[in-house]
């Protein structure tokens, strides 16, 4: 155990100078930072909300367009259903009016009619309908939202919505926003170290709904131009004064469907986005793209068509390319939103402004203090106790210390004040198996061991312990972190890096530090 070899040894400093050199940026002054070559690591830790400050913004859904959005999708299920029914069921005369949906159907298949459509407006959770349904004048079918649903489609919005938020800024895991609902229809989202809330908008405000239609190929380019559609179709614009195209408003694949999206480049090597479907959402394309093969297909995203190529053969494979004239970060952003899935509902921005940080600076300086004289107590102690492998302690400790600095670093971790007493307990625990190390070689010491069999079998039998006791402590960290929010997340973090960098350097470390002294200096007696 006491062996090292070269390449083993090099390796292990390699990562302590590494440790050191990244956390170097987060002890500095940001008035420092920009003197540093761009050749040196400048990863810092960001800051939480309480310690730092950040953007706040507050969003409210658009409660109309998601009663539009409701009625459009109820109508492309009663349409599927009823082109489902054997024999087939024709309806004509669709209205929309006042966000109901009414039809005219055949008056010999009403009764089959009513039959297709019960399961559609059925809510399957709480067993009530989410829509009511009448007959009137003997053949014209008319779907009326009822209150219920459309509370239960707002509330589940709702949920979405701020999900696919959390998913946008917070990809990691490690930036904790605070994203809360408010109200019915309000969220309130704030970033820590986003100190502009129109980067924040940029961010989070695209809904990011991506849809492929058909195009309608027999529409009249005046007409189009002009903004009228025909019957079952609708008119969406071009970005940026493109003109306007015709595409059929029902039969078409939505986003939802999608398992990836990724950043890449088309066939004139400009950048694009690659995007692939799920099972369920390829066997649809693949249908869409044989069925209507030489067609133009329209590919929108958030109401405006970012091209309409033609299907020149099947895509069977479930994966397709989105290119419409983007920057490589315009790629990167959509990329990430459409990821991260589309919001449900629309949201504008009612209130935005920066916010201060509520603890401050007398937070942090508290916290330095009490992680300064912790730290201190512990340097002391451990030197008057053990001496030499005491020093070896502290350096280690040491150590440990700018290794959870440069991996917060790295992974962009945020510090706030639960992160900062998790900081102090992690350097007060630092040391624990140190101590067992230290007790367990004393105790071959004093059995009469020799001095290299000592520290040999001190090392083996307490790693044992050390290695037991902190996995306990690392599931319960990712238990905090995957159950947990906000603060006690970032508890979490530091705690989990704390523990895996303690035993590192406590452990592996030391005793090649302990090798070296002894190869170097082979005492005759050992005094710990």
């Amino acid at each position: 155990m006491l062996e090292f070899s070269s390449a083993r040894k090099a390796m292990l400093n390699l990562l302590l100078v590494l440790g050191v050199l990244l956390a170097i940026p987060s002890l500095l002054p940001k008035s420092y930072l920009d003197k540093i070559p761009d050749f040196f690591p400048k990863e810092t830790i960001n800051l939480g909300l309480d310690l730092a400050g950040g953007s706040h913004i507050l969003l409210e859904a658009d409660g109309s367009q998601l009663a539009a959005a409701r009625v459009e999708a109820l109508e492309d299920s009663v349409k599927s259903a009823l082109d489902r029914a054997e024999p087939k069921i024709s309806f004509d005369n669709v209205s929309r009016k006042d966000g109901n949906l009414s039809f005219d159907v055949d008056v010999s298949k009403i009764d089959l009619t009513r039959e297709k459509l019960l399961p559609l407006i059925a809510n399957n959770v709480t067993g009530s309908r989410d829509w009511n349904l009448q007959v009137i004048n003997g053949n014209r079918i008319m779907l009326t939202p009822v209150a219920s649903g459309d509370e239960a489609a707002l509330d589940q919005a709702m949920d979405t919505a701020k999900d696919v938020i959390d998913r946008r800024i917070n990809a990691v895991g490690t930036l904790e926003p605070t994203i809360i609902r408010q109200g019915d229809d309000r969220i309130v989202v704030q970033v820590p170290g986003i100190e502009d809330p129109e980067a924040l908008k940029e961010l989070i405000g695209k809904t990011a709904k991506l849809e492929f239609k058909l195009v309608d190929d027999q529409a009249d380019p005046d007409e189009t131009a002009a903004g009228k559609a025909r019957v079952g179709s609708q008119i969406l614009p071009y970005p940026e004064g493109g003109g306007s195209i015709a595409v059929r408003r029902l039969g078409g694949i939505s986003g939802d469907k999608l398992l990836k999206a990724d950043p890449s480049q088309d066939e004139n090597n400009q950048p694009a986005v690659t995007i692939q479907f799920d099972s369920e959402g390829g066997k649809r394309f693949a249908s869409m793209t044989q069925k209507y093969t030489g067609k133009l297909f329209a590919i929108i995203l958030d109401g405006q068509v970012i091209s309409a190529p033609r299907i020149n053969e099947p895509i069977l494979g479930g994966v397709s390319q989105i290119s419409g004239s983007f920057t490589s970060e315009e790629a990167n952003q959509l990329a990430i939103s459409l990821r991260s899935g589309a919001l449900p509902v629309d949201l504008k921005v009612v209130e935005e402004r920066s916010v201060g940080p509520d603890l401050g600076r007398d937070s942090i300086e508290r916290g330095a203090l009490a992680a300064i004289i912790g730290t201190t107590a512990v340097l002391v102690l451990m030197f008057v106790t053990y001496g030499r492998f005491g020093l070896y302690a502290n350096a280690a400790l040491l150590i440990n210390i700018a290794m959870i600095l440069a991996i917060m670093a790295i992974v962009h971790a945020t510090l706030t004040l639960p992160g900062i007493a998790g900081f102090v307990l992690t350097i007060g625990a630092a040391v624990d198996a140190n101590v067992l190390i230290n007790e367990r070689i004393r105790e071959e010491s004093r059995r009469g061991r020799r001095i290299v069999q000592a520290i040999e079998n001190g090392y083996k039998e307490a790693s044992r312990a050390i290695f037991d006791a902190n996995i306990t402590n690392v599931i319960a960290a990712v238990l905090l972190f995957l159950f947990g929010s906000g603060p006690i997340r970032g508890f979490a973090v530091v705690l989990m890096i704390g523990i895996v960098t303690s035993v590192f350097t406590a452990v592996v470390i030391t005793r090649m530090w302990v090798a070296g002294w002894l190869k170097r200096k082979r005492p005759q007696e050992l005094v710990i």
